[in-house]
């Protein structure tokens, strides 16, 4: 009889103790885990209504630090385990010193006080310790489960990372571990951060969801890295370095939802920042716990890579004047590797370029030089009308179809009309528009024995002129975006081609005056001067052209 109650008794206590869990806080059998053993009950995922909060966010062998954790808003709980471990290698680090009544230390992986939990089931709001830093050890975060009832409890409430002086390789920087021990992404390949030709980003995975990420670029407002699923602009995820108001060098973290200006969002869980503005480089470096995906698509370390960079007004970023830096494929940001990357325009933005390119350089300019200039050279009749004529309706006509279909693919390419649009989109829209209209005004003009016809005459050769300004000047604007090198040599190629239009421009004048003036004139001369020169400005017109056409194909 005495045996079997003796065995009830112990059956009650075990179970009792599975049941109502440990209440005196010996809970020593979950150091590793940091979960309590309250039956079927798992650990919530809301955010915990609890912190952990230091006296210091850095630490050297030996420091003692305050560690407190407390409810937020009046939260309360009855139980708790802390602990300290590295951020690298997950490990239990340091000892705490007792200094409240209502916790106690633990023996943890054979280290007295290596952890510290409650000596009761009281509701508490705050308990407090000391951490004694011990010597090599890394950078280090305080973990702790914290029981609200014995339904519900909260695991991983952390701290913000406390920075060791004593443990330099704890995370690198630069290039330093590119490929081996971080993964690294730069325009050019493999250059180094402090070259003003240089954009670098860097992520270096720290252990748990920690990531270091670094990003370093000539800039006069900002630089910024994207974490997109794909290589077009929307739904991504973005860290920016920049300048604030003041001209501080801050961190900033947004998410962009398309060509307009990204959300700014909390920083969130992010430590340890550093930054610097040295010789117009912006860099940044900071650790963060942040998730990587915050709306549309699920958690990964799976990314195409933005590195951007751009102007800023009062703090507020503007548009990147380029396409931004992309990896070529999804990297793995926890991984080891090191890649290379170049600015690399859309297909269908190259195809609007070329178009424009085609438009304004060639069949319209040319078009406009037999309206203007070679009348009188050609004097043969097609089809009923002048040669001449047909050549310049024809070219026009093309140039028309050339310019309305370049104006659609890059409104496809942007999905609309955005918000932000600069002068080239703008310009754009004003060509398209007189583009479109000055063929429709040529069709009902009157006829060439009208006392009118100097009307039309006069608006036809002044809408063109403007039509040409403007689209010369929308040529350049696209060049600025899709030239990503240096000397920017699509530019200045632009600039040679309109001074070589000027200077023949100036001959055929020049010629037509002389013919004017009755100076030179042979008639028995079977190739007219301005043929001549029409075959030379061709021939010009067309080695620019073929040259802007590479540059556009290789941007």
């Amino acid at each position: 009889m005495e045996d079997w109650v003796y065995c009830l008794f112990l059956f009650c206590v075990v179970f009792c103790a599975r049941i109502l869990g440990f209440p005196g806080g010996e809970i020593t059998p979950a150091c590793d885990s940091m979960l309590p053993n309250h039956g079927n009950s798992v650990s919530q995922t809301t955010s915990a209504p609890y912190r952990i909060s230091t006296s210091s966010t850095s630490f050297d062998p030996g420091n003692n630090i305050t560690v407190t954790l407390q409810g937020i808003d009046n939260s309360n709980f009855k139980g708790f385990l802390l602990q300290a471990r590295a951020v690298r290698g997950d490990g239990i680090v340091g000892t705490f010193q007792i200094i409240d009544p209502n916790t106690q230390g633990l023996l943890c992986n054979q280290v007295q006080n290596s952890s510290m939990s409650h000596t009761n089931r009281n509701s508490k709001q705050n308990v407090t310790a000391i951490w004694v830093a011990p010597s090599g050890t890394g950078n280090v975060q305080f973990r702790a489960t914290v029981v609200q009832n014995l339904s519900v409890f909260w695991a991983d409430v952390r701290s913000q990372t406390l920075v060791s002086s004593s443990s330099p390789v704890d995370s690198t920087s630069g290039r330093e571990g590119c490929g081996t021990l971080k993964f690294c992404f730069s325009s050019p390949t493999g250059c180094n951060p402090d070259d003003p030709n240089c954009y670098f980003m860097s992520s270096e995975s720290l252990g748990g969801d920690a990531f270091k990420f670094e990003m370093s670029g000539l800039s006069d407002g900002y630089i910024a890295i994207g974490f997109s699923d794909d290589t077009q602009m929307g739904n991504d995820d973005i860290y920016i370095c920049g300048k604030n108001a003041t001209g501080q060098i801050e961190v900033q973290r947004a998410f962009s939802t398309g060509r307009t200006s990204p959300n700014i969002l909390s920083l969130g869980d992010v430590q340890s920042i550093m930054t610097s503005f040295n010789n117009g480089i912006i860099s940044c470096s900071f650790i963060t716990r942040n998730p990587i995906s915050t709306q549309s698509k699920a958690a990964s370390n799976l990314y195409f890579i933005f590195l951007a960079q751009g102007p800023s007004s009062a703090g507020q970023i503007q548009k990147h004047p380029r396409t931004p830096f992309i990896t070529p494929q999804k990297v793995n940001i926890s991984g080891y590797e090191a890649v290379g990357g170049t600015i690399s325009t859309p297909s269908i933005i190259k195809a609007h370029g070329a178009l424009m390119l085609i438009a304004w350089m060639t069949t319209g300019s040319i078009g406009m030089i037999f309206a203007r200039y070679l009348k009188n050279a050609i004097r043969k009749t097609l089809l009923g009308k002048d040669i001449w004529f047909q050549i310049h309706l024809s070219l026009m006509v093309i140039t028309v179809a050339e310019t309305i279909t370049a104006f659609v693919l890059a409104f496809v390419a942007a999905m609309g009309w955005a918000s932000d649009a600069e002068a080239h989109a703008v310009i754009g829209c004003i060509v398209m528009i007189l583009s479109f209209f000055q063929p429709m005004i040529a069709f009902f003009r009157p006829s060439p024995q009208s006392k009118r016809r100097f009307i039309f005459n006069w608006f036809h050769a002044v809408n063109a002129l403007v039509i040409k300004v403007l689209a010369v000047a929308v040529i350049f604007l696209g060049l600025q975006m899709l030239d990503p090198s240096p000397s920017q040599w699509m530019v200045k190629t632009m600039g040679g081609f309109v001074g070589w239009e000027a200077l023949v421009y100036i001959m055929l004048d020049g010629n037509a005056w002389l013919k004017k003036k009755e100076k030179y004139e042979d008639p028995h001369r079977k190739i007219k001067n301005e043929m001549v020169l029409f075959l030379i400005y061709t021939c010009g017109n067309l080695a620019f052209l073929i040259a802007l056409l590479v540059g556009i194909g290789k941007s």
